[in-house]
């Protein structure tokens, strides 16, 4: 993108009543969106988005100013009013700008943009008439298509100037099943960084029946048992554990504010020795990758528990300030309305050595998680509770009938710390991460795994 501003001269502003950074973030998105419920297409909404936002930091505390307007005059009244709220006496200065290229580059190969409308909703159609058409029990269907462009640039006291193009590419089914009193879903999306060609390698029709195949055969799955029990998790069953009872406690702010159960707890052993997490932006096509994050940092890939050791938190620029660290490329935010917050991008547990077939066999009675639904998690203490939405019983080192209604309830730290077994596959989940009101794309992956002893809720 270009811009008749003089980056320089709206950051002096933003510094000139004592504030110690200034960063300036430009944001032009493009989307559309494609819903198909009853039956019919019910919404097709395209839409042009643009705005920017000026953050001026100061005292380890920070002030934004944000506007659709794109001048110079109202980027340099933005600026302004964020420079109120600083009151100081550092005369910082602004380095001038230099243009740094991404050492990680996304290659798209089909952009949404230049694929006719009627092409997209004719995948939405595709995908209903599979759902609808698999079983006469199938009594709803949602299908969802989404595509956005959002072009960034980023500019700073420090003299940055990054651009970052993302594409993203969403596609989803949900249906509902019903047989006499018993009502069941079955849900199924695919996505990434990546564009129209994620359809050359799974078709709408993939999706949909992956999805009503689920919600059928809960319909006439037993009651899951109640109780402890060995427990395996598919490397199918999508990353919801790591990122959910790990991730976000290892996120900088809840781990400064006291609001992370591995708050304080750098270098200590917090899990099983088998367990590595990573959180890595640069993965090809991976819904939460970019070249660069919200506030110009490079993507990369960070080492967050290694050998169950916990080696570092995810960082943003102000997070990393407070801790005297720098940025771990973390600063994410969902538009120019909203300020950056560490934030996960593609979070995973390393595979292991074991074959799953081999951590299948190697439990006598216990249940396996094909797919994981969603759940809580208090991450003060780490307690969590979640669904299961595929889930087995494991009966003589074998997958054996399928069971619904199945929770899993447990504590995040100790389940990381008695994992005894861990899988030579691996297996990417996406979705969508909620915190402080902003939602960012992510993906979530580990292989299988066994936890010798977990609740399981469900029927006694």
């Amino acid at each position: 993108m270009s811009f008749d501003i003089d980056f320089k001269k709206v950051l002096l502003a933003a510094l000139k009543d004592g504030g110690e950074f200034a960063d300036i973030f430009i944001e032009r998105s493009t989307s559309t969106s494609i819903t198909c419920e009853d039956n019919r297409i019910e919404r097709v909404i395209s839409g042009i988005d643009g705005g920017a936002g000026i953050r001026v930091i100061f005292n380890k505390r920070s002030a934004y100013a944000f506007s659709n307007d794109l001048s110079e005059a109202s980027l340099l009244s933005m600026a302004e009013s964020a420079a109120k709220a600083a009151k100081g006496d550092i005369n910082a200065s602004v380095m001038d700008l230099r243009k740094k290229e991404p050492s990680v580059r996304f290659d798209i190969k089909k952009v949404p943009w230049d694929i006719p409308l009627t092409e997209k909703v004719g995948l939405v159609e595709r995908a209903n008439k599979a759902a609808r058409g698999y079983d006469k029990r199938i009594r709803q269907a949602a299908v969802v298509y989404r595509d956005s462009l959002q072009h960034v640039t980023i500019a700073n006291s420090e003299g940055l100037l990054c651009e970052d193009r993302r594409v993203g590419t969403v596609f989803l089914v949900q249906v509902v099943a019903a047989e006499g009193e018993v009502v069941q879903t079955g849900y199924e999306p695919v996505g990434g960084h990546i564009g129209f060609e994620i359809f050359d390698n799974v078709s709408p029709e993939d999706v949909a029946l992956t999805a009503a195949r689920r919600g059928i055969m809960m319909l006439s799955a037993r009651k899951a048992p109640a109780g402890k029990m060995p427990v395996i998790l598919s490397s199918e069953a999508g990353g919801t554990m790591v990122h959910e009872a790990v991730g976000h406690g290892l996120e900088a702010d809840l781990a400064q504010q006291g609001l992370s159960v591995y708050t304080g707890k750098l270098g200590e052993m917090i899990a099983s020795p088998l367990i590595t997490v990573i959180d890595d932006s640069t993965l090809p096509n991976k819904r939460g990758s970019f070249s660069f994050d919200d506030e110009g940092t490079e993507s990369r890939k960070r080492i967050l528990i290694e050998n169950g050791v916990l080696k570092g938190y995810m960082y943003d620029r102000l997070t990393a300030m407070k801790d005297g660290v720098r940025s771990t490329g973390n600063g994410r935010r969902e538009s120019y309305q909203h300020q950056p917050i560490p934030r996960m991008t593609n979070t995973l547990i390393a595979p292991g050595d074991g074959r799953p077939e081999e951590v299948v066999r190697s439990v006598e009675k216990g249940l396996f998680v094909k797919k994981m639904g969603g759940g809580q998690v208090n991450t003060v203490n780490g307690d969590f509770v979640f669904e299961v939405s595929e889930g087995y019983l494991i009966e003589n080192g074998s997958i054996g009938e399928p069971v619904r209604g199945a929770t899993l309830t447990g504590n995040g730290p100790e389940v990381l710390r008695i994992i005894d077994m861990v899988g030579n596959d691996q297996g990417f989940s996406i979705g969508t991460c909620g915190k402080d009101g902003q939602g960012a794309p992510v993906s979530d992956a580990q292989p299988t795994l066994r936890i010798p002893e977990m609740i399981v809720g469900g029927h006694i």
